[in-house]
């Protein structure tokens, strides 16, 4: 591999389908925080996302490389002692390893300057420093707590309907003043001292330098994609052009990224030099919209010849696929894609919509089924109900009859599966 220079897409792909974990093989018993672990040190991070018309995001990945594990786990490595995750801004709000910590110190002290944030709290925290010393010694003396607890500061549902409560414990998050103890069932964030929260040996660990940091982010971003332009590489951690391209340069000189060229890419690519090429992939998995794989629409576009755009915000007559559309990873290709919901009160996965690509095989509908029946069974629904919309709807309706899930099986994944999902 070191010695390579040109890559076809489909070796590509592999190498990026094997950076991601969808070429470790799947735990035969049951999952354990090893298992997460290893998903985390592949990915290093999950992306969180409130909406919860399926699960919520961040709890996917893990589920898609690794197949179902009970909820409760996820929820123990983030709020419960010895933490091996924490919250923090990289790609968006995400659940990182522990370890990362001490790499994003720079950015915590740049918010603290007002640097790198909304630009809505950067002027809060310039308006209103004495208010945001207030709020801090409240976390002092009271947390953990949520903003909505602050007697006389409740806000809309809305982020402009934040509370000045809520900015500023925002603020003091970002500034890394603050961070997440754990998440109410509602999904409200509680928040607390980062010397109560976070590991001794974490927060005893030295600061590196921000050029060593952001480096070691770079470097991050590169074992995780395998192969990835300077523009993939950045957004992983969202970091700047500034911040990152001097850093990939400086990991191209020792040796870490090898510079390739992709067959059809316009752009220079960069590999990571322990990155490996499997022969063939064999994945089967529903991948969440905010999955690492894909989050990054023209990287999968490029990746997977795969145009993917997440449309809730999209009026619904002006939808092309639907709300909260999940890809479908099947061997080495997204082969479609399925709207789906988990309807909890009838106990229902309702596929809303199925699409195939140009490209799906013959035993696209069939593998599609059983991955659905798993995630099904995952939720804690008893049965998977196919609606007529899109050109692959009555296959898929053909290869499962929407036959229903065994009841005791389900049962027993929903006794799995926290009550913060229900």
């Amino acid at each position: 591999m070191r010695e390579r220079e040109k890559l076809t897409i489909g070796q590509v792909r592999r190498i990026a389908l094997a950076a991601q974990g969808f070429t470790d093989r799947r735990p035969e018993g049951a999952v354990e925080r090893r298992h997460l672990n290893r998903v985390l040190a592949r990915t290093g991070l999950f992306q969180i996302d409130s909406v919860n018309v399926v699960t919520r995001a961040h709890t996917m990945p893990l589920f898609s490389r690794v197949g179902p594990y009970p909820a409760g786990l996820l929820e123990r490595v983030a709020s419960k002692k010895p933490r091996a995750v924490f919250e923090y801004w990289a790609h968006e709000a995400s659940l990182l390893p522990v370890e990362t910590q001490p790499l994003l110190r720079w950015r915590m002290a740049e918010a603290r300057e007002g640097k790198g944030i909304y630009r809505r709290l950067m002027r809060f925290g310039a308006e209103q420093a004495g208010f945001i010393q207030d709020m801090l010694a409240e976390v002092r003396a009271r947390g953990p707590i949520a903003a909505s607890d602050i007697e006389g500061h409740k806000g809309t549902s809305s982020w402009w309907g934040w509370s000045d409560a809520k900015h500023a414990l925002e603020w003091l998050f970002w500034a890394g003043l603050v961070t997440t103890h754990s998440r109410r069932p509602s999904f409200e964030r509680l928040y607390d001292l980062p010397e109560r929260v976070l590991p001794s040996a974490i927060l005893n660990a030295p600061t590196p330098s921000t050029e060593d940091a952001q480096r070691a982010l770079v470097e991050i971003s590169a074992r995780a994609l395998g192969v990835a332009t300077a523009g993939d590489l950045r957004d992983y951690f969202r970091l700047s052009p500034q911040e990152a391209y001097p850093r990939i340069e400086e990991l191209v000189e020792q040796g870490t990224l090898i510079p390739v060229t992709v067959k059809g890419w316009q752009k220079k690519a960069y590999m990571h030099a322990e990155a490996r090429l499997p022969r063939k992939v064999r994945a089967r998995a529903l991948l969440a919209p905010f999955d690492p794989l894909v989050w990054e629409r023209s990287r999968a576009e490029r990746l997977f010849d795969f145009r993917y755009r997440i449309e809730i915000y999209t009026p619904a007559s002006k939808r092309v696929y639907g709300y909260y559309v999940f890809p479908f990873l099947l061997g080495e290709r997204i082969v479609a894609r399925v709207d789906l919901k988990a309807d909890r009160l009838r106990g229902v996965l309702r596929v809303q919509a199925a699409y195939g690509e140009p490209h799906a095989p013959a035993e696209t509908a069939s593998e599609l089924w059983q991955a659905l029946e798993e995630m099904a069974l995952w939720l804690g629904l008893g049965e998977v109900e196919v609606a007529e919309a899109g050109d692959l709807a009555a296959a898929l309706a053909a290869a499962g009859r929407t036959r229903p899930v065994q009841p005791a099986a389900a049962v027993q994944a929903a006794e799995r599966f926290s009550m913060d999902e229900a």
